[in-house]
């Protein structure tokens, strides 16, 4: 089990994790460190546990968000995926047609 020490708003907290997922874990402590500071420069240090539940609910909020946006993108992509086999069909449709005027012009054209 990996052990990583990571800074948040000053201060050094040791976290475990999985091995070999410790630059993960510091990648993701910058992140919380980022918004802790952000928020604390708006807000004053109002404390620890609070700047920490701040971060934590604005970090939700953020999430929840893209979790939206995730699913109205994937369905934007289903309608367009829709509409390009509709668009197939038509084509198919429109080759067959001229397949069949070509066979009614090459009749005509024979005596």
């Amino acid at each position: 089990m990996g052990e990583v020490n990571v800074t948040i708003n000053g201060r050094v907290y040791p976290i475990g994790c999985d091995d070999g997922e410790e630059a993960q874990v510091e990648r993701l402590s910058g992140l919380v460190d980022v918004r802790v500071r952000e928020l604390a420069a708006l807000v004053g240090q109002v404390g620890e546990a609070r700047l920490m539940l701040m971060a934590a609910l604005t970090m939700a909020d953020d999430l929840e968000v893209a979790q939206r946006d995730l699913v109205q993108l994937r369905e934007d992509v289903a309608v367009l995926r829709r509409g390009q086999e509709a668009d197939k069909n038509g084509a198919d449709a429109l080759l067959g047609l001229a397949q069949k005027l070509e066979d009614i012009a090459a009749k005509l054209e024979t005596p």
